[in-house]
């Protein structure tokens, strides 16, 4: 399976994002910086986690409007799947391929530690390999995770099973309203979510929850 990893300056969490789909794939993705206008044919692009441009403006902002996001539109409208975690969440909201925006967290402080995630929709291509309702651990690590979006917006996305991921347990890190963790556009190949499921797919990692997350979208048996 073909991946690619987007790179941009200030992102930290490129190398645990490369380094779990090499173990998952068997094979090293493509790592493209943010000045190519062109990305080759790859099963699945990443944008990751981190802090991209130092978070000036708002998070993702810069990143939004850098020349690789022209060749992960056209991806896009093609029907590659692409995931952004974290910061990646933030860039495709500030670019438009995703509804909503992200604010700061509503402790006003950075959160980082692990958290219990509910499947709300196991019918997507990103979480297939998952059970209706399961909850699973993830970890998190962000200060602007508060997703927002106005009411009909938030209606359009519970209606139409947008929602895939929602924080459970009483452990949402962030003020998101209802919860919401990580949702899909509607055409269903774009996933954006604030935890970080590549931080959870070993044993050495304490546990394997966010594996499954990355063979669903590549069709590998998990």
């Amino acid at each position: 399976m073909k991946t690619a990893v987007i790179q941009l300056p200030g992102l930290n969490r490129d190398r645990d994002m490369i380094d779990a789909l090499r173990l998952i794939t068997g094979v090293e993705p493509l790592k493209i910086w943010q000045t190519e206008t062109t990305i080759p044919d790859v099963d699945l692009i990443v944008i990751p986690g981190g802090f991209s441009y130092g978070d000036y403006l708002r998070c993702g902002a810069i990143a939004a409007r850098m020349p690789v996001m022209g060749a992960i539109f056209k991806h896009a409208e093609r029907g590659t799947k692409i995931i952004g975690v974290c910061n990646g969440f933030q860039i495709l909201v500030e670019a438009g391929l995703l509804p909503g925006v992200l604010m700061r967290n509503a402790s006003l402080r950075f959160a980082c530690r692990e958290i219990k995630l509910q499947i709300i929709n196991e019918n997507t291509a990103f979480s297939k390999a998952y059970r209706k309702n399961e909850i699973i651990r993830c970890p998190i690590a962000h200060h602007d995770g508060n997703y927002y979006a106005d009411k009909d917006t938030i209606d359009r996305l519970e209606g139409n099973g947008q929602v895939v991921f929602r924080y459970a347990e009483g452990t949402n890190p962030n003020g998101s309203i209802n919860d919401i963790a990580g949702i899909i556009n509607e055409k269903g190949n774009i996933l954006g979510m604030m935890p970080h499921p590549e931080d959870l797919i070993e044993p050495a990692h304490g546990g394997t929850d966010g594996k499954r997350l990355f063979t669903s979208a590549l069709g590998i048996a998990a």
